[in-house]
């Protein structure tokens, strides 16, 4: 991975992305996570919540490999696959539809304008009233996998979560073992209205929105009557993104996310990126 490297940057509802064109399969995948680790630091290289190599697919439009800040490669990502088809369509691959595989499956999507609504596959491990024990109270979380694992846990204001601190115990408590949870924190603000912070796993911070998060917690904010679909779910950038679904509980189907994307900027790396 020598030379200079072209590089994409997007974002989606605040959660920021690097993509690389990875279709002639030049980047070595033994040597991924740990270019990964080292492009994705603020501060010291381009800075991302995550990156994606884009490659070919015989099940779908195209294929990606995503990885966390922190090198971890993950099955899914739903502001990730809201990106990832913006940005194939600006490198010609689709036009209004499209179709990505992922560790957790085939995601479908339209495309209207940067505005882009995917389809997740259907959420599982379903799970109410967990009680973990976190120093001086007790959380009571639900949990849901939405291509990845998520605990919430509702809150009378999310404004005075403690976001790292008890994200970070509910992430690794034992509870969730031994995969862990993302932690978000949910606040009830209107019949279809949702604020929410999240704890990421594999960024191990608050980021600014997470797709998979928000629809975890507008599911299981629906099974406890707490909302109706379709779902708006304002996260930490102050974007919001908009959830449907059919169903309650382990019932849930039809699961559809949207929101804008953004293309920050291209340009390209040095080696010294990756030091």
């Amino acid at each position: 991975m020598g030379g200079r490297i072209r590089f994409t940057k997007l974002s989606g509802s605040g959660n920021d992305f690097i993509f690389i064109d990875n279709r002639d399969r030049r980047f070595d995948a033994d040597k991924m996570a740990d270019f990964v680790r080292k492009v994705c630091r603020r501060g010291l290289s381009v800075g991302a919540d995550g990156l994606m190599f884009i490659e070919p697919s015989r099940r779908a439009d195209f294929k990606w490999r995503f990885f966390n800040s922190d090198g971890s490669e993950a099955e899914m990502c739903g502001n990730g696959s809201r990106c990832a088809v913006r940005f194939a369509r600006e490198l010609g691959m689709v036009k209004d539809r499209a179709s990505i595989e992922t560790l957790a499956g085939v995601v479908e999507a339209v495309i209207t304008g940067n505005r882009v609504k995917v389809r997740l596959t259907p959420p599982a491990d379903f799970r109410q009233g967990i009680r973990a024990e976190l120093p001086g109270r007790t959380a009571v979380l639900d949990f849901l996998n939405t291509g990845v694992p998520h605990a919430v846990e509702f809150v009378p204001d999310v404004e005075r979560a403690a976001v790292r601190e008890d994200g970070r115990r509910i992430r690794f408590h034992p509870v969730f073992a031994p995969a862990g949870a993302n932690a978000n924190f949910c606040q009830a603000a209107g019949p279809r209205l949702l604020r929410l912070r999240t704890y990421e796993r594999g960024v191990e911070d608050e980021t600014l929105a997470c797709g998979t998060g928000a629809v975890a917690s507008a599911v299981l904010a629906a099974t406890r009557g707490l909302v109706e679909p379709p779902v708006d779910v304002q996260v930490r950038s102050g974007e919001v993104l908009t959830i449907h679904f059919t169903g309650r509980g382990s019932e849930v189907r039809e699961v559809h996310m949207e929101g804008d994307t953004r293309l920050v900027y291209e340009g390209e790396m040095t080696e010294e990126a990756s030091l």
